[in-house]
């Protein structure tokens, strides 16, 4: 059973983006160029917006945030009102923060992400061919796009799209298996920009409610 909802599966998704190094034997050798140029990332911050549509193309949900990353697995991510959402992850667990439900869940960052493409980019793969489909092209002379494919029919997603603008991550296009499409555009990107590890802490009253996911 998927236990969160789009929004904060999509934030652990990029988190796990700066994780650690991909590692795959591909045959057209797409799967060995998006390693490459992720794992070159050692820091990003970007502001998004993120559009939700369902299958027949209407917007089901626009929200606007921020986000930074730091390798390996520090990653911070909010949501402005009025779906205010704060998502923090230390490589180990992922917290996340519902101000309006006066409630933060912790869950471990492995149980979190069996079931998605998060796996792939986790670093914990060593085989990517084996478990997905990467394929690429090129869209302009700056502008690359990369799709990753589950092969397993268990999967919670269909497809997720990854496109870059000289080697820096523009867009991520991820449609799940009841046909819904999440984009999410990041905007005023700073990429291996110092980010102290402090910035990487999420701050909450001390009154709410605290659910720890065992799994």
């Amino acid at each position: 059973m998927q236990k969160f909802s789009i929004k904060p599966m999509f934030a652990v998704v990029v988190a796990l983006l700066f994780s650690s190094s991909l590692m795959a034997a591909d045959k057209d050798g797409s799967a060995d160029e998006l390693a490459s140029v992720l794992t070159s990332y050692e820091t990003y911050q970007a502001d998004f917006i993120q559009i939700v549509v369902n299958e027949n193309g209407g917007k089901v949900q626009e929200t606007r945030g921020s986000l930074k990353a730091k390798r390996p697995g520090l990653f911070y991510w909010e949501t402005h009102a009025p779906m205010s959402q704060f998502i923090v992850s230390d490589g180990d667990k992922v917290e996340v923060f519902d101000p309006d439900l006066e409630q933060v869940t912790v869950h471990k960052l492995d149980d979190r992400v069996q079931s998605t493409p998060a796996l792939l980019l986790s670093g914990e793969v060593e085989n990517l061919e084996e478990t997905y489909r990467v394929s690429s092209r090129q869209i302009s002379d700056d502008v690359r796009e990369f799709t990753l494919e589950p092969k397993s029919e268990d999967s919670l997603f269909v497809s997720l799209r990854l496109k870059f603008f000289k080697n820096e991550l523009q867009e991520m296009r991820m449609q799940d298996s009841l046909s819904q499409l999440s984009v999410l555009s990041f905007d005023h990107i700073q990429l291996n920009e110092t980010v102290d590890k402090s910035a990487f802490t999420l701050e909450y009253p001390g009154d709410v409610d605290i659910i720890r996911d065992e799994g």
